[in-house]
């Protein structure tokens, strides 16, 4: 949805054990409130005994209460009768995104790109690299650049630097081709608010150079796969994969330029699921409403 149509959408996401009733009642409890419901999508992993999961959109033009007065009748009346988790956040309120970058830079101008057209619902607040490389062109795009070196004698206070520009209020960090590994600490401080981009199809070829090892194995497919850091590396909830097909004629630099289409996509469509809050996490798995 591009900026323009934000209007007064608010978005809805739940989680509880399944049972009978929890459409019904979620929908009579917004219906009374005066909201007009312009899409739903639900899952459940069993019908009988397993997870279920909903996301809402409806429209609040109409809404005969506030924000906080909705909220607190939902967690009343709705939430703690099906033990939900759940979370509604409002179009209209674009969360506050970093881009954490190194020196390549297509996942990082694909996205501003999308931002600047209205594609990315989003306030992009910052970009952070550790060389300078970059800085032309984001400033280019009106965005403020810091620059914060990394070297293994001072890494903890590059990331404490990082925290400090990034405060509590950044909801969301994209790494598009940081190559800095990130310490357990710092992951902590943004759970499920940071979104990598890895150069591989996971769990195959995890870590360094994975083109290279896709040529020397031979594969027949390339891809990319979107992922929420966690402090394990490159094993977070998976958001978004894609892949092409190659061949023996491909040499690596040509897997390289393949893969770098396919990482834009990937990163582009996952921040933008996320954005739109389409994602629940449920363990190290998610579920993404497109």
């Amino acid at each position: 949805m591009s900026q323009k149509g934000l209007g007064a959408t608010a978005r809805l996401l739940i989680t509880c054990d399944d049972r009978p009733g929890i459409v019904a009642t979620v929908t009579g409890f917004l219906y009374n409130h005066g909201v007009n419901i312009t899409a739903l999508d639900q899952h459940s992993t069993d019908p009988s005994g397993g997870t279920f999961f909903m996301r809402l959109e409806f429209q609040t033009p109409h809404l005969d209460v506030s924000r906080t007065a909705l909220e607190r009748g939902f967690a009343e009346v709705v939430a703690a009768r099906f033990g939900m988790q759940w979370h509604i956040s409002y179009a209209s309120d674009l969360k506050r995104m970093a881009i954490l970058v190194s020196k390549t830079d297509h996942g990082l101008l694909e996205l501003l790109w999308r931002w600047r057209r209205g594609e990315l619902p989003a306030q992009v607040t910052m970009v952070i690299s550790n060389h300078d490389t970059l800085r032309g062109a984001v400033e280019d795009f009106g965005v403020p650049f810091h620059l914060v070196p990394v070297s293994a004698e001072d890494r903890p206070a590059a990331e404490q630097r990082l925290l400090e520009l990034l405060g509590d209020q950044t909801e969301v960090i994209v790494l598009a081709r940081y190559m800095q590994v990130l310490s357990e600490g710092f992951v902590a401080h943004y759970p499920q608010r940071i979104i990598n981009i890895h150069h591989s199809f996971l769990p195959a070829f995890a870590g360094a150079d994975p083109y290279k090892q896709a040529h020397e194995r031979g594969v027949k497919l390339i891809g990319a796969t979107a992922h929420y850091a966690t402090a394990q590396l490159d094993a977070g909830p998976i958001i978004e994969q894609d892949v092409i097909r190659v061949s023996h004629r491909h040499p690596v630099a040509e897997l390289r330029r393949l893969g770098r289409d396919i990482e834009r996509q990937v990163l582009a469509r996952a921040v933008a699921w996320h954005l739109e809050d389409r994602i629940i996490v449920h363990g190290n798995k998610t579920v993404v409403f497109v």
